[in-house]
């Protein structure tokens, strides 16, 4: 039976997905066959296909702003403790004057990507034959692309793994044959019904936004604040869309579908890189999924 492993988009909040892998890998030993994520998603599972969690653990542990942005469009400020975004005139209006077409840029999260998902990583996926995808918005087409480990080269793997990421128009824009490709989540946040295409029969989904919405935003303060706000939005329908087909998907094709939510609003900001509420996040996902688990075995009760 065939296995697979999808993970929203999310930015930040990628931590908790990372800790409800680790349980899921290490503790419940399942063996996915075939990895799907999306933005923060894809950045997760190459590492995931091979079991390197406790070198992805540190990589999502200690990671900041500056190691996603080469150029940050925005300044974080603390109010009544919470993160507020602001514009950051300068470094905007310089990517406008030099003719750039985003507000920032991620070339920072370009070789962070490529220091991190190797050559050898990519070979040895390969080689095991683990299926690795990730999902990426062709804006030129109109259309939700997939993109596999196994159907292109390791630099193309990486751009696309990094085009995924990009949250546009706050990061860079990937062009690429000709066309011009953004963040998947901006069509499909969470790919269960692509898994389900794909031939898997049991699917665990970790999905970086709690099942019922749980938090009123505060009224902007800014236009920068306010195209967040939007966005959010969208993407929080488009999640819904995504779940709603998957498991239609999923019921049709007598597929085992096993959703892991946050419980809790873990952020508001999810291109805000904060370190140490990232490590606090990994933890709150492993135990999270052990607690869903050891629930689950505790109302089985056999014939």
């Amino acid at each position: 039976m065939k296995k697979a492993l999808v993970i929203s988009g999310g930015g930040s909040k990628g931590a908790f997905a990372g800790g409800v892998a680790e349980y899921l890998i290490r503790e419940k030993k399942n063996n996915y066959d075939l990895f799907l994520g999306t933005s923060t998603g894809s950045l997760l599972v190459s590492h995931l296909a091979l079991n390197r969690v406790d070198q992805l653990k540190l990589l999502y542990t200690n990671v900041n702003q500056k190691a996603i942005f080469s150029n940050s469009p925005f300044k974080i400020k603390k109010r009544h403790g919470a993160d507020v975004i602001s514009i950051r005139h300068r470094n905007t209006l310089w990517n406008l004057i030099n003719g750039r077409k985003t507000f920032g840029e991620s070339k920072s999260l370009r070789r962070l990507i490529k220091k991190n998902i190797t050559q050898a990583m990519y070979d040895q996926i390969r080689e095991e034959n683990k299926e690795v995808v990730v999902t990426v918005a062709n804006l030129t087409t109109n259309q939700i692309e997939y993109k596999s480990i196994l159907e292109c080269s390791y630099d193309d793997f990486c751009d696309w793994v990094w085009g995924s990421c990009n949250y546009v128009p706050f990061m860079s824009l990937l062009e690429k044959n000709n066309c011009q490709y953004a963040d998947g989540g901006f069509g499909c946040l969470v790919p269960i019904k692509e898994a389900v295409l794909r031939g898997a029969k049991q699917i665990d989904v970790v999905i970086l936004e709690t099942e019922v919405t749980q938090v009123n935003r505060i009224p902007v303060k800014n236009p920068f604040s306010l195209m967040l706000d939007v966005f959010d939005f969208m993407l929080e329908h488009v999640e819904k869309h995504n779940i709603a087909i998957g498991k239609l998907m999923a019921n049709a094709n007598d597929v085992e579908l096993n959703l892991y939510y946050t419980p809790t609003v873990l952020t508001t900001n999810s291109l805000v890189f904060d370190k140490k509420k990232m490590a606090k996040w990994w933890q709150y996902g492993f135990d999270h999924a052990k607690r869903k688990n050891d629930s689950a075995m505790s109302d089985y009760r056999p014939n």
